[in-house]
């Protein structure tokens, strides 16, 4: 069943695929429409019976003709025979059409499923990296126009192509053997078609992959503007204007665009049209002067130019069906650019799993560096002509920890000393360039990741909700669990009083990022999601740092609860916090500088007693009045 790939190369040069789309890029194609075979032979079949039938119409056509003129004694009832095949053809034609439409549609949504599925499965496989340099409306592009513009080369392109072959080939066998004079003389425009098609096929295809680069730009500034915290920015600084600006010049430019690819496709349409009109000039011409010298029938004239139109027609669609195979070539294209990109992380073979219990936390010797731009991304989901080929330097030097099983690992130093580069290993969200991080003694890389989601869990900063119901968001962690598992969780984590006043409880929608809830009940429904998913080891980080007084004692208190009996790597700013830890690392420069409990580090008077003098001394001198000229402590500071 390698029909298809044979009729695909056969739509566009070979000589001229490298200057548009990559080598291998159709054999991959068929490697996703393979499942669909028996589908396709069906949907082939039933298009080269319309394509017979738009042959044979022509034919009976010109016999109608002969009989008329004829004058037989039988005329009329083979007038009338001919007249219902012809009808009966046209009937055949209309349900066939059905058919066709219907295998086309079928095969063509499945190919969307499978290349959206396919795309967001392998995109959800990438580091974190990847999304941190990723336009979002770039990405959402290559999943919705991309996609839908490739599986139109299996469906709509494919059956163009055989059905104008095959009508194409008959027309041309049967043009030939009434009249070969006449079809000769219809051929000598033939090279007019040959010339411009093998140019505006690249031509379009340019166009049309730039289209898609602007509509991604386009659609990553909507994605970006419209979320709340993007809204909120503009709202901010007062920029709506510049915005909409920005925002015009971008739809102008692809509104330019659609306009030069329009204009390209029709000069390029009617240039083969006007072709065609000349071509069938020339066959009434000579095709009449025939028949009236007797050389033909007149019936055979009508045949002809009947016949030239399923031949030109052919002609004209195959010219665009090249352009149109190039389009949809470079539309797969840019969806297997996503697939070639490898995730980095990957489970290893005979990954195991993890016995349940109380988990170590061990890092022996670790090395890192974060990955290059060309590692983890693409020049064109980044808008950049070139990716960043800089080599980013080494993250952590050596470094190694350990928290016993149910003890607390306190990380603290200044910003980007490299603690949120630690806790982001414990998870795996990146790998170690050398050295080992260890869960029980088992390195996480030999780990499954379903043991290793089950076994830690993350607090971040800005704890990310899904625009969903609050069931939703907790269910996330648990997918089994009850309502009465949730309102646990939630009186768990001080937050089922709240939760409880919402005229929808559970049901309540929190909101793109959880917006319409404040910060710390934010904070503390991702802490309720933790308390769902029982992993024996907590990493938090900073998970109070941007919360008020009252919201810092709330989370807290849910911390609290969620850290009883479980392993914990928590990151703070506020020494105040992590006095009672087991453990205090102290991390500069991608170094570990200090480790021991609390008392030890500041009896060795090293950098951990720097860093709390000069904290407790700056938090005393937030007492004084901020206001000049004032004698009371401000309020806000008491």
């Amino acid at each position: 069943m390698d029909r298809p790939l044979t009729i695909m190369r056969g739509a566009i040069r070979a000589g001229d695929t490298p200057h548009s789309v990559a080598r291998g890029t159709v054999p991959r194609i068929w490697g996703f429409a393979r499942p669909y075979r028996g589908w396709l032979t069906a949907f082939l079949l039933l298009t080269t019976c319309t394509a017979v039938i738009g042959v044979l119409t022509p034919i009976l056509a010109g016999r109608v003709v002969d009989a008329i003129v004829g004058g037989a004694a039988d005329a009329p009832s083979r007038v009338v025979t001919l007249a219902l095949a012809i009808a009966g053809l046209a009937v055949a034609e209309a349900l066939i059409g059905l058919g066709v439409r219907w295998f086309s549609s079928r095969i063509g949504e499945g190919l969307i499923v499978d290349l959206r599925t396919a795309v967001f499965t392998h995109v959800q496989r990438m580091p974190v990296a990847f999304f941190t340099r990723t336009r979002t409306g770039a990405l959402v592009s290559r999943l919705n126009n991309d996609v839908i513009g490739a599986q139109s080369a299996i469906t709509t392109t494919l059956a163009s192509v055989l059905s104008n072959v095959i009508q194409l080939t008959l027309a041309l066998a049967v043009m030939i053997g009434l009249a070969w004079q006449v079809t000769v003389l219809a051929l000598v425009l033939l090279p007019i078609f040959v010339l411009p098609a093998r140019r505006m096929g690249r031509r379009i295809a340019d166009l049309r992959r730039e289209a898609a680069d602007l509509n991604a730009g386009m659609s990553t500034q909507m994605t970006e503007r419209f979320s709340a915290a993007g809204a909120t920015l503009v709202k901010l600084f007062g920029r709506p204007r510049e915005e909409a600006a920005e925002f015009t010049g971008r739809a102008e430019q692809v509104r330019d665009i659609g306009v030069r690819t329009a204009m390209v496709s029709r000069v390029f349409v009617a240039s083969l049209a006007l072709v065609s009109a000349l071509a069938q000039a020339l066959v009434y011409g000579l095709g009449g002067w025939l028949a009236v010298t007797g050389r033909i029938e007149a019936g055979t004239v009508v045949t002809l130019a009947l016949l030239l139109t399923r031949l030109y027609t052919p002609m004209t669609a195959l010219a665009n069906a090249r352009v149109d195979v190039m389009s949809a070539l470079v539309a797969f294209e840019r969806v297997f650019e996503v697939l070639d990109l490898p995730p980095m992380i990957d489970e290893r073979p005979g990954a195991r799993d993890l016995p349940r219990g109380p988990v170590s936390v061990r890092l022996r010797d670790v090395h890192f560096s974060y990955p290059t731009a060309e590692q983890v991304s693409l020049a064109s989901l980044e808008d950049v002509a070139v990716l960043d080929r800089r080599a980013p330097g080494e993250v952590l030097h050596g470094v190694s920890l350990e928290a016993t099983a149910g003890s607390l690992l306190a990380l603290v130093g200044p910003s980007g000393a490299g603690k949120s580069t630690i806790a982001a290993l414990l998870p795996r969200l990146y790998d170690v360039d050398s050295g080992a991080v260890e869960l029980a003694g088992v390195d996480v890389r030999d780990l499954t990741f379903a043991a290793l989601r089950r076994t830690v869990g993350v607090v971040t900063q800005d704890g990310h909700l899904f625009h969903d119901t609050i069931a939703a968001n907790l269910r996330y962690a648990a997918p089994e669990a009850s309502d009465t598992d949730l309102w646990d969780a939630l009186r768990r984590a001080r937050l089922a009083e709240v939760m409880a006043q919402l005229p929808d409880g559970l049901d309540t929608v929190v909101g793109e990022r959880g917006y319409r809830l404040s910060g710390g009940e934010r904070q503390r429904l991702t802490i309720a999601r933790l308390l769902l998913a029982r992993p024996p080891v907590v990493v938090l980080d900073e998970a109070t740092a941007h919360l008020d007084s009252e919201s810092e004692v709330a989370v807290q208190e849910a911390l609290a609860e969620a850290l009883a009996g479980r392993t914990a790597v928590v990151i703070a700013h506020r020494l105040s916090t992590i006095r009672a830890a087991d453990r205090i690392a102290v991390v500069e420069a991608g170094r570990i500088v200090e480790q021991g409990t609390h008392a030890e580090l500041l009896a060795a008077r090293g950098r951990y007693a720097a860093l709390h003098r000069t904290q407790f001394a700056a938090q005393a001198g937030e007492l004084s009045c901020p206001v000049p000229g004032c004698t009371e402590p401000h309020p806000a500071h008491l």
